[in-house]
C-alpha cells in the first residue's frame, strides 16, 4: 500500500484543529476556578464547576462516544454470529447515563465531592480507597490504551505509514493539551471530537450506501446475502449471557471517573442531571452512523470492491470494519475527510481516561493518603508528573501488547463487580465500614477472577451452572481455539455477592464490637470503636474550597452509636453531626 497524500493531509488537519481548541480553551480558561480562594488543582479536576450546558452535554456525550464506541458498534453490527442484537454499548451506555443522572449524579455534586474516590475515603480510609483506585485505575488506563490501539488500525487503513509513530505522535499531543489545560481542554476538544464523528460519519454514510457493490440493507437485515443477516438475533441459551452484558454496560457504566469527572465539574446538581440526560440522547444519535456503516459491511459484496475477494470477517478484520467501509466504499476525497475526522476523534478521546487517572492518584492517594498538607503547586505538578507517566504507559501499552482489548475487558469488569456495589453502599446504606468493604471487594474479585477471561486466556477455577467449550478458528492462519465460555450471568451475581457481603459483614462487625463479644482492641481497622481514627477521612478534609459548596452539604453520619463511635466517621472536634445522615434525607431537605 501506497502512501495516500491526502489521507495523510486530512488527518494532520484535523489533528492541529485539536490540539489548536485543546490550547484555547487552556488559554482562555486559565483563570477559571482560581479567584476567590479557588486551587488550581481543582480547577484541572473539574474545571472551576461551572461547565456550562452546551460543553458540558457535548462532554459528558464524550464520557463514551468515542473511538472505541464507534468502531465497536459497527463490528458486532457486521459479524454475522451477533448482528444489531448483540450491539449493546449504545443503550446500555445511554441508559448508564439516564440512572447516573437519576441517582447518583446529585448526591455526588451536591456534597461537594472532587473525585469519585472522595465518600470512599470518607467512610471506608484511605487504605481502602487506596485499594478501590487499583481497578478504577486499571480501567482507565486499559481504556485509553484500547483508544490507541484501535487509532492504530485506523490509521493503518488509511496510510501506509510507521503505526507505532502514529500512535506516538497522537499520545502526545493529547497529553500536551490536557496538561496544558485540564479539563477545559478535554471538555472543548470533546465538542470538536463529537462534531468531527458526526459530520465525518455522516458524510460517507450516503457514498457507501450507493457503491453497487452494496445490497440493499432493508432486505440484509432480514434476509442472509452476503453474509446472515445484520439484525442478528438472540438465541435462547444465550439470554442470561446477553442480560449480564447488558448490565455490566447499565450499572457498570456509572462508577468510572470519566463520568463524574463531568458530573462534578457542573455547575450545579441539577445542571449535572441534565447533563447526563442529553448525553444519554445524545450516545444513541450518535450510533446511527456506525449502526448503518457496520449494516452496510454486511451487505457488501467484498469481491466487487477494491478490498480484496475475502470479506473482512475472513481475514480476522472485522474490529476495524468502519474504516474499511469509509476507505473502500467511498470516493477518495470523502473517506479521507471520514477517516481523518475519526482519527482524530478516536485519538482525542484518549485524554479524559488519562487526566481521570492522574485526578484520583493526585488527590486521594498522594494528598490524601500521604501528604495532607501538601501545597496546590504541589498537587498540580503531581497532575502533571501522573498524566505523562500514565499517557506513556497506555501508549506503551497499545504498542507491545496484544491483549489490551482483554485487558480493558476485564478492567471493566471489575469496576462493575468492586466499585459499583462500593458506591451504592457508601451512598445509599446506613451503617457500612471499611470491614464491610474489604468482604465485598474480596468476594467480587474472587467470583469474577474464578469465571476466567478468554481475551486473556484465563482459564476459569470457578465454572458456573451452563458453561460451555466454545470452538474459535483464526481464518488467516487456520488455527483451533478452545475456550469456555460461561453463559451464567456470573458478572451480574459477582456484584450482588460483593454488594451483599459489604452490608453482612458490615453489621456483622459492628454487632461483635458493640456486644462486646469482640474486643475493641481487635478493631485493627479503626472501622467500628475508634474515636479518632487516622485512617477514616474527615468532612473538613474532602470539602471543596468554593464558596458555593459548604459544609452542610456534605452528608454527615448520625451519631447513632454515642460521640465516640460517631468519631470513626469524622472529626467530631471540627464538626457536628446535626444534620441529615443519608442520601434520601438529604434530598428531603432541599
Amino acid at each position: 500500500m501506497t502512501i495516500h497524500a491526502e489521507g495523510l493531509v486530512a488527518i494532520v488537519l484535523f489533528y492541529v484543529l485539536i490540539l489548536f481548541v485543546g490550547i484555547w480553551a487552556a488559554w482562555k480558561n486559565k483563570n477559571s476556578g482560581v479567584g476567590d480562594g479557588g486551587e488550581r488543582s481543582e480547577s484541572i479536576m473539574v474545571g472551576g464547576r461551572d461547565i456550562g450546558l452546551f460543553v458540558g452535554g457535548f462532554t459528558m456525550t464524550a464520557t463514551w462516544v468515542g473511538g472505541g464506541y464507534i468502531n465497536g458498534t459497527a463490528e458486532y453490527v457486521y459479524l454475522p454470529e451477533y448482528g444489531l442484537a448483540w450491539a449493546q454499548a449504545p443503550f446500555g451506555y445511554a441508559l448508564s447515563l439516564v440512572v447516573g443522572g437519576l441517582f447518583f449524579a446529585k448526591p455526588m455534586r451536591s456534597r461537594g465531592y472532587v473525585t469519585m474516590l472522595d465518600p470512599f475515603q470518607q467512610l471506608y480510609g484511605k487504605r481502602m480507597g487506596g485499594l478501590l483506585f487499583i481497578p478504577a485505575l486499571m480501567g482507565e488506563i486499559f481504556w485509553s490504551a484500547a483508544i490507541l490501539s484501535a487509532l492504530g488500525a485506523t490509521l493503518s487503513v488509511i496510510v501506509d505509514i510507521n503505526i507505532n509513530m502514529s500512535v506516538v505522535i497522537s499520545a502526545l499531543i493529547a497529553i500536551f493539551y490536557t496538561l496544558v489545560g485540564g479539563l477545559y481542554s478535554v471538555a472543548y476538544t470533546d465538542v470538536v471530537q463529537l462534531f468531527c464523528i458526526f459530520v465525518g460519519l455522516w458524510i460517507s454514510v450516503p457514498f457507501a450506501l450507493s457503491n453497487p457493490a452494496v445490497s440493499d440493507i432493508s432486505v440484509s437485515a432480514k434476509e442472509p446475502i452476503h453474509q446472515s443477516p445484520w439484525l442478528g438475533k438472540i438465541e435462547p441459551e444465550d439470554k442470561w449471557l446477553w442480560a449480564d452484558n447488558f448490565f455490566l454496560l447499565m450499572l457498570g457504566g456509572i462508577p468510572w471517573q470519566v463520568y463524574f469527572q463531568r458530573v462534578l465539574s457542573a455547575s450545579s446538581a441539577t445542571y449535572a442531571q441534565v447533563l447526563s440526560f442529553l448525553a444519554a440522547f445524545g450516545c444513541l444519535v450518535m450510533a446511527v452512523p456506525s449502526v448503518l456503516i457496520g449494516a452496510i459491511g454486511a451487505s457488501t459484496d467484498w469481491n466487487r470492491t477494491s478490498y480484496g475477494s475475502l470479506a473482512p470477517k475472513d481475514k480476522d478484520e472485522s474490529d476495524m470494519i468502519l474504516p474499511i467501509v469509509l476507505q473502500h466504499l467511498c470516493p477518495p476525497y470523502v473517506s479521507f475527510f471520514g477517516l481523518g475526522a475519526v482519527s482524530a476523534a478516536v485519538m482525542s478521546s484518549a485524554d479524559s481516561s488519562i487526566l481521570s487517572a492522574s485526578s484520583m492518584f493526585a488527590r486521594n492517594i498522594y494528598q490524601l493518603a500521604f501528604r495532607q498538607s501538601a501545597s496546590d503547586s504541589e498537587i498540580v505538578w503531581v497532575m502533571r508528573i501522573t498524566i505523562f507517566i500514565f499517557g506513556a504507559f497506555a501508549t506503551a501499552m497499545a504498542l507491545l501488547t496484544g491483549s489490551v482489548y482483554g485487558l480493558w475487558y476485564l478492567s471493566s469488569d471489575l469496576v462493575y463487580v468492586i466499585i459499583f456495589p462500593q458506591l451504592l453502599s457508601v451512598l445509599f446504606i446506613k451503617g457500612t465500614n471499611t470491614y464491610g468493604s474489604v468482604a465485598g471487594y474480596v468476594f467480587g474479585l474472587l467470583l469474577r477472577i474464578g469465571g476466567g477471561e478468554p481475551y486473556l486466556k484465563l482459564p476459569p477455577f470457578i465454572y458456573y451452572p451452563g458453561w460451555v467449550t466454545v470452538e474459535k478458528t483464526h481464518h488467516l492462519t487456520g488455527d483451533v481455539e478452545y475456550f469456555v465460555q460461561q453463559r451464567f450471568p456470573f458478572k451480574s451475581v459477582s456484584m450482588v455477592a460483593s454488594f451483599l457481603a459489604n452490608v453482612v459483614f458490615s453489621y456483622l462487625t459492628k454487632y461483635l464490637f458493640e456486644s462486646g463479644l469482640l474486643s475493641h482492641k481487635y478493631d485493627f481497622l479503626d472501622a467500628v470503636v475508634s474515636k479518632h481514627s487516622k485512617e477514616i477521612m474527615d468532612k473538613a478534609t474532602l470539602v471543596s474550597n468554593h464558596d458555593n459548596i459548604i459544609l452542610t452539604e456534605m452528608a454527615p453520619v448520625r451519631q447513632a452509636l454515642g460521640a465516640s463511635v460517631a468519631g470513626t466517621f469524622t472529626n467530631a472536634e471540627i464538626l457536628s453531626d446535626d444534620g441529615p445522615s443519608s442520601p434520601e434525607s438529604f434530598h428531603s431537605g432541599n
